[in-house]
C-alpha cells in the first residue's frame, strides 16, 4: 500500500511539474521571444525521417505553434475562414477550435494569418492578418472577449496584420496603427494608440527591465521605442525597405539593437545612451522574414529575399564580419538549442548543427538531418518538453520527439 501511494505521489508530481510550464512555449519565438530553448536534444535520429508523434492540418497560413501547460495552439485559413485550433500537446486530440470570416488573400506567398497565439495563464490572445483580436480561455475555447481593430479605424498592413501579441503586465500589445496600440488584457479596450496608418509586421520586443522598460515596435519606416504602459513616444530610429516591409523583429545584443531587412541590409545601433546611434550598417546581412539566432555574439540568419538568391550565415554581430555562408540550406528558420542550432530548411528539411562554447557552430556541416514535411515552410519550428513543432504553408502540423523518449 505504501509503494503503490509513493507511486501515485511520484506521477502526480510529474504531471505538476508538465503543467506548471518550466519547458513551454508559449509565445513567437519562446520564452524570451528570441528562438532560444534551453532544452538539450536528442540527435541520433533514427535515419533520415523523424517519425512523427502526430499531425494535424490545420489551414494555409504561416502561424507558429504556441505550447503552454500541455496546449498548444495555432491558426490557419480555410475557405475564407480562420480556425484558430488547441491540442492536447502530447497526442494531437483536439481540444478545441474556433472559426471567424476572414480572406485568404494570397498575393506572391499562399497567404492565410501569419502571426502566433500567446498564451498568458489560463487565457490565449491571437490576431488575424486583418485585425480581428481574441482572447480565449487556454481550458474551453470560450471567448473572453474580441475586438476588429478596423473599427476603430486601424488599417492593415499591404500583407495584413504579422506581428504578434505581447503580454505586459495588464495590456496586449500589439505591432498595429502608426506605431503600436495596446489593448486592455482583461476587457480587450483600447488603453493606447499611436495612429491608425498601416505599419510594419514584425512583433513587439521588450528593451531594457524596471521603470527604464521600452517596447519597441518595427514601423513602416523606423524603429519605435515606446513607454508601454503609455504609448508615448521615447526615439525613433529611421529605417525604410521596399514595399514597407520591415518584418524581421530587432535583435537585442548587450546595450545595441540590430535591424535587418531584404532590402536596406543590416545596421547595429547603440542605445547605451539613450537616443539610438549607428555602430556600423552594411549589406552583409538581408533578412527577409523570420529573425535569425543570436548565440554568444554570434548571429545565425538567412540572408537574401525569400524564393531568391539566398544563404546561411553566421554573423559576428558586434563587429558585422561575415564568418561563414552556406548555399545549402538556402532559406529556412532556426531555433537554437542547449548544444545546438536547429534548421528548418524552406523545403521541409530539418538540420541539427552543434555549439561550441561561446555558441560558434564548430563546422558549417550539420551532424543531423531528416525530411520532416513538404512544401513551403518558412514558419520557426517550436520546442517545448522535447517535442518539436513544425508545420508548412499548407497547414501540415507535425509533432516530433527530439527527446527520443
Amino acid at each position: 500500500m505504501g509503494l503503490s501511494w509513493f507511486c501515485r505521489a511520484i506521477a502526480l508530481l510529474a504531471i505538476s511539474l508538465w503543467s506548471c510550464g518550466a519547458a513551454d512555449w508559449p509565445q513567437w519565438r519562446g520564452p524570451n521571444r528570441n528562438g532560444i530553448s534551453l532544452e538539450r536534444i536528442n540527435t541520433h535520429w533514427p535515419g533520415t525521417n523523424l517519425p512523427a508523434l502526430w499531425e494535424a492540418s490545420v489551414g494555409t497560413g504561416f502561424s507558429g505553434v504556441s505550447i503552454a501547460s500541455g496546449r498548444a495552439c495555432t491558426l490557419g485559413n480555410g475557405r475564407n475562414e480562420d480556425t484558430v485550433w488547441c491540442f492536447d500537446a502530447r497526442t494531437g486530440r483536439q481540444i478545441w477550435k474556433h472559426s471567424y470570416p476572414a480572406q485568404l488573400s494570397p498575393q506572391w506567398y499562399e497567404g492565410g494569418p501569419g502571426a502566433t497565439p500567446t498564451f498568458d495563464g489560463n487565457q490565449i490572445y491571437t490576431i488575424s492578418k486583418w485585425g480581428d483580436v481574441f482572447c480565449f480561455a487556454a481550458d474551453t475555447g470560450s471567448i473572453v472577449w474580441e475586438r476588429d481593430l478596423r473599427q476603430a479605424g486601424i488599417k492593415p498592413n499591404r500583407w495584413g496584420f504579422a506581428g504578434s501579441p505581447l503580454v505586459w503586465r495588464d495590456l496586449v500589445i500589439l505591432n498595429a496603427g502608426g506605431s503600436g496600440t495596446a489593448l486592455d488584457r482583461k476587457t480587450g479596450r483600447i488603453v493606447w494608440s499611436n495612429g491608425t496608418n498601416a505599419t510594419g509586421y514584425a512583433s513587439p520586443m521588450l528593451l531594457g527591465s524596471g521603470a527604464s522598460q521600452l517596447v519597441l515596435i518595427f514601423a513602416a519606416q523606423d524603429l519605435v521605442a515606446l513607454d508601454p504602459q503609455t504609448g508615448a513616444e521615447r526615439w525613433r530610429y529611421p529605417w525604410k525597405t521596399d514595399w514597407d516591409t520591415n518584418n524581421s523583429d530587432p535583435v537585442l545584443y548587450d546595450d545595441s539593437i540590430f535591424l535587418s531587412s531584404f532590402s536596406r541590409g543590416c545596421s547595429l545601433v547603440s542605445v547605451k545612451k539613450g537616443a539610438p546611434q549607428p555602430v556600423y550598417e552594411s549589406k552583409e546581412i538581408c533578412n527577409n522574414l523570420s529573425p535569425g539566432i543570436l548565440l554568444g555574439r554570434n548571429y545565425y540568419v538567412f540572408s537574401g529575399e525569400a524564393k531568391k538568391d539566398t544563404q546561411l550565415r553566421c554573423l559576428d554581430l558586434p563587429v558585422g564580419r561575415v564568418q561563414w555562408s552556406l548555399k545549402e540550406p538556402a532559406f529556412g528558420s532556426l531555433l537554437g538549442t542547449e548544444g545546438h542550432l536547429l534548421v528548418l530548411s524552406d523545403k521541409g528539411e530539418l538540420l541539427a548543427f552543434e555549439q561550441s562554447a561561446g555558441g560558434l557552430v564548430k563546422e558549417p556541416a550539420p551532424i543531423a538531418r531528416a525530411k520532416v514535411l513538404e512544401g513551403t515552410c518558412w514558419t520557426p519550428p517550436s520546442l517545448a518538453n522535447g517535442l518539436l513543432y513544425v508545420r508548412n504553408a499548407r497547414g501540415q502540423v507535425r509533432c516530433l520527439d527530439l527527446g527520443m523518449r
